[in-house]
């Protein structure tokens, strides 16, 4: 059927040959989704290997080792000689750092993909009879979907049900004023048909529920909807570089402009020194522009990036496997420097297992029972033998349960016939139903203040009404406060009658002149990994702030329990917090760790009030309303659980479990791999600059240390793999004892740029010394004449390559920790020592392995020699040892 908003409910049902109470069953969704495909838009294509593999080369540094490849390659062949040991290793160099960063991306690309599953959008639908949650992408035309505010449309729908339902749909019409929705057949009125924003029975993907709720058929998936015939390929999440990844690719675009500059005044400063010998001697300047290459070689750290995006890929799915989904790359650096974490109490403080205990009734019991049950979306499940919905709807329905109401179909005895849906800003709903007797009767329930306030008589146990007197009012109020400093959440029920069916049932009519009912107290259950959690928090230099809808009573009771707060002076409500102004609230944000009977708005108050006083803030959300704030938060938390489609769309993270010890775990993880990813820099940036002082020291005396291809080896090859096991190195004991980083500071903060630079010169001195003493072993003397004739140099050069390549074997380990005595780590690293292991192997292959040593211009050393080279590396132990020794207690004095 086309043009389903012109026929009828019954007639779209019929076509889809679907049941609005039994939906499809689930052997003919099977079939369906066969049919019809999963319920997703077409995803960007793919870019080919072999298109990645190219792109790899588009790298500037790759495309100057190209070029020295070509030129030493037709140098060769212009003089005759065969050859070309340099250009084969080079060009495989190339070839398989390009290699490897086809899999790095791909491996990437693979934790995104498993991230983007784990955080796909459900949707609740009936299948054979029962309502079930579904991955949105499994929906077939057919399902009976249920909407509620918060929930995304997740395809293009006929409506069969509407309780004041309004949907946004800025993103197909453009117009951001919500549509209210009805099920009745659109009429033509002579036009040949009806655009798009006038279809007020459908809801269609794309869109979003903001009020209300509803119920729906599906008459189109994936691209047969309307947002599929405007997307040609819409991708599912962007690729996004984290603040650090731009800093890093700033860092290598700097180092490469300024290394360049130094090689061109190298290359002339030499070409100017030899300008004389060129014409007899044309190989001067193949030579003069391979060490130019070199000095290009050893300064740009070529694996950084690529290594610092696996650390944050494998990062970020080590979260996910505690429960914290990261939806945004960047909140892994923001979660290291959170100083405040506002969050919401039910469900993530508390258990959400919310269980009646206490009523305190001024009316009929029975009623009140009645009452609240009633006034709730959540549904008895006589087969399960418990209720289906929000947890503390499915205590009010469980608790009417246990007293016999369900028994016998008696609560179908009282069809809803009109409704006033909850929201946050009222803090209460209404149902108007139809009784067994043939009259309307209107229940409302919410919070006992914001119900209290709307009523102006009370039911008194036999069932009589007289007017709500002050005194009244005070003992309900005290009953209330009794049962909310027992930590129990309190709701309140109202009843009124209705001579006929209300035609109105918007809030505004409704919720007036109600006649008080009762009182129901229930708890929820703090989690009990929750105080530890806190104190780690407060011990890690967090504070926490609990924000409620609750009774400011029943908040400070739970808040004291946990270690948030210490008295009620620690707590205001949302009506006190209106009183002050934007100005005066900054001044006094840091006076509250409670907020209670809050609404969204205030949320957004209180995030802007710490971030004023440049905190760090990350806010919890779950309503459709908590996306303002959750947006404006440094790092907005959604609830993988009970938080609507539109929060969990606009939150940096999820929790899958809404448990707000995950947060702290969260953190914990977020600091763990930023240490990590400075590490790994700070392992890399050194070596560099240890290779290029080395270069530079003997270009300027007028010998050659490396080669390209040497320093390609230990960049490409042999560092690459202890980088990427730093990155896999447990949190430090003292992670969660430190004050959260400050979000200004640098990659280089904290003394790490004189670390680098200190560490540099260190290996720079051991490589040095290493060259010339096997210019000893090989001449009996050192004559830097003969070093700058070229004669002097070969076995200098092999003894140089193993104590650079072993220094930084032995150098990895120290890396471990910045400060801390590299004895003192409690656990040790497998990766790391299978890394040194393979990087050992690599080292010890090409310089003993006969054909590799000949083509990279390394010759057999005596064991007096390679031991020498190797003691001469591992000296970077005992002294980087002392160095944090003098910076811990520099430190400690500071």
């Amino acid at each position: 059927m086309e043009k389903e908003y012109l026929a009828s409910a019954e007639d779209v049902l019929k076509a889809q040959s679907s049941n609005a109470e039994t939906g499809l069953t689930a052997s003919e969704a099977q079939q369906r989704l066969s049919q019809f495909g999963p319920n997703k838009l077409d995803e960007e294509e793919k870019t080919p290997l072999w298109k990645r593999f190219f792109e790899q080369m588009a790298d500037p540094m790759v495309i100057m080792l190209i070029v020295a490849a070509v030129i030493s390659a037709v140098t060769g062949m212009i003089q005759g000689e065969s050859e070309w040991a340099d250009v084969i290793i080079i060009m495989a160099v190339v070839i398989i750092n390009s290699v490897l960063g086809v899999v790095q991306e791909a491996k990437s690309e693979q934790a995104l993909a498993a991230l983007q599953e784990m955080s796909a959008a459900q949707s609740k639908v009936i299948r054979d009879g029962k309502m079930v949650h579904l991955p949105s992408a499994d929906l077939v035309p057919g399902d009976i979907v249920l909407l509620e505010a918060g929930d995304s449309v997740p395809a293009d729908c006929r409506i069969l049900e509407s309780a004041s339902m309004k949907v946004e749909e800025a993103a197909l019409t453009g117009e951001s004023v919500p549509v209210e929705k009805h099920v009745n057949p659109i009429e033509l009125d002579g036009a040949d048909d009806v655009p798009l924003g006038d279809r007020k029975n459908m809801c269609y993907m794309g869109s979003t529920v903001v009020y209300g709720r509803g119920t729906a058929v599906v008459v189109a998936t994936g691209m047969k909807t309307e947002m599929g015939k405007i997307a040609d390929a819409l991708t599912a999440a962007k690729k996004e570089l984290t603040p650090l990844q731009i800093k890093l690719n700033e860092l290598s675009g700097i180092l490469t402009k300024l290394v360049l500059g130094i090689c061109v005044v190298i290359f002339a400063v030499d070409l100017i020194r030899h300008g004389g010998e060129l014409g007899s001697n044309p190989e001067m300047i193949l030579d003069t522009f391979m060490v130019a290459v070199s000095l290009a070689v050893a300064a740009i750290p070529e694996g950084l990036v690529a290594v610092v995006t696996i650390v944050l890929s494998m990062g970020v799915t080590k979260m996910s496997k505690r429960q914290a989904i990261i939806r945004k790359m960047t909140a892994v650096e923001t979660l290291g420097c959170t100083q405040i974490i506002c969050s919401d109490k039910t469900g993530t403080l508390t258990q959400n297992k919310m269980t009646v205990i206490k009523h305190e009734v001024e009316g009929p019991d029975a009623l009140h029972v009645r009452a609240m049950a009633l006034c709730s979306d959540a549904k008895w499940d006589p087969e399960a033998g418990e209720s289906v919905g929000e947890p503390t709807e499915c205590a009010l329905v469980n608790d009417a349960a246990k007293l016999g109401f369900y028994e016998g179909g008696n609560a179908e005895k009282y069809p809803r016939v009109g409704e006033a849906p909850f929201d946050s800003g009222r803090k209460m709903m209404s149902v108007v139903v139809k009784t067994p007797e043939g009259t309307f009767e209107q229940y409302t329930k919410g919070g006992p203040d914001v119900v209290l306030g709307r009523c102006t008589t009370v039911m008194n146990a036999d069932g009589t009404v007289e007017p709500l007197t002050d005194a009244r009012r005070e003992k309900i109020m005290a009953a209330n406060k009794d049962m909310a400093n027992q930590a129990l959440r309190v709701l309140a029920s109202a009843v009124r009658m209705h001579d006929k069916q209300p035609a109105d049932c918007a809030p505004e009519a409704l919720e007036h002149d109600l006649t008080f009912v009762g009182l129901s107290g229930m708890i929820d259950p703090e989690r009990p990994e929750v105080a530890p959690a806190i104190a780690e928090a407060k011990g890690a230099g967090i504070r926490p702030v609990m924000i409620t809808g609750d009774h400011i009573d029943t908040a400070v009771a739970i808040a004291k329990n946990l270690g948030i707060c210490e008295d009620a002076s620690q707590a205001i409500t949302g009506t006190e917090l209106d009183k002050i102004s934007d100005e005066d609230f900054k001044e006094k944000v840091t006076e509250y760790n409670v907020y209670a009977r809050v609404q969204p708005e205030h949320k957004a108050r209180i995030v802007d009030a710490w971030k004023s006083r440049d905190k760090i803030v990350a806010m919890t959300g779950d309503g459709v309303n908590d996306a303002p704030s959750i947006k404006r938060a440094d790092i907005g938390v959604g609830m993988g659980i009970t938080g609507t489609d539109v929060t969990k769309n606009v939150a940096d993270m999820v929790l899958a479990d809404d448990n707000f010890a995950t947060i702290i775990n969260a953190v914990e993880e977020g600091r763990r791999i930023y240490d990590n990813i400075r590490k790994v820099i700070q392992f890399l940036l050194s070596a560099n600059i240890a290779e290029v002082l080395s270069v530079f020291v003997a270009t300027l005396v007028g010998f050659t240390i490396f080669q390209p291809v040497q320093l390609l080896w230990i960049n490409l090859i042999t560092d690459c793999f202890p980088a990427l096991a730093l990155g896999m190195e447990e949190a430090e004991g003292d992670i969660m004892k430190r004050k959260p980083r400050n979000a200004t500071d640098g990659v280089f903060a904290g003394g790490m740029g004189v670390d680098i630079l200190f560490q540099g010169v260190v290996i720079t001195i051991l490589v040095l010394a290493s060259f010339f003493v096997g210019v000893y072993f090989d001449m009996g003397h050192i004559n830097i004449a003969d070093m700058v004739a070229g004669t002097a140099d070969e076995e200098g050069v092999t003894m140089a390559f193993i104590t650079l390549s072993m220094v930084e074997i032995f150098h990895c380990f120290n890396m471990r920790s910045r400060r801390a005595s590299l004895f003192s780590m409690p656990k040790q690293n497998k990766w790391l020592w299978g890394a040194a292991l393979l990087a050992l192997v690599l080292t010890v292959v090409v310089v003993e392995f006969h054909p590799l040593a000949v083509m990279f211009g390394f010759m057999e050393l005596p064991l007096e020699a390679l031991a020498c080279a190797i003691g001469l590396a591992f000296l970077i132990i005992p002294i980087m040892e002392v160095y944090k020794a003098i910076m811990r207690a520099v430190e400690k004095d500071a």
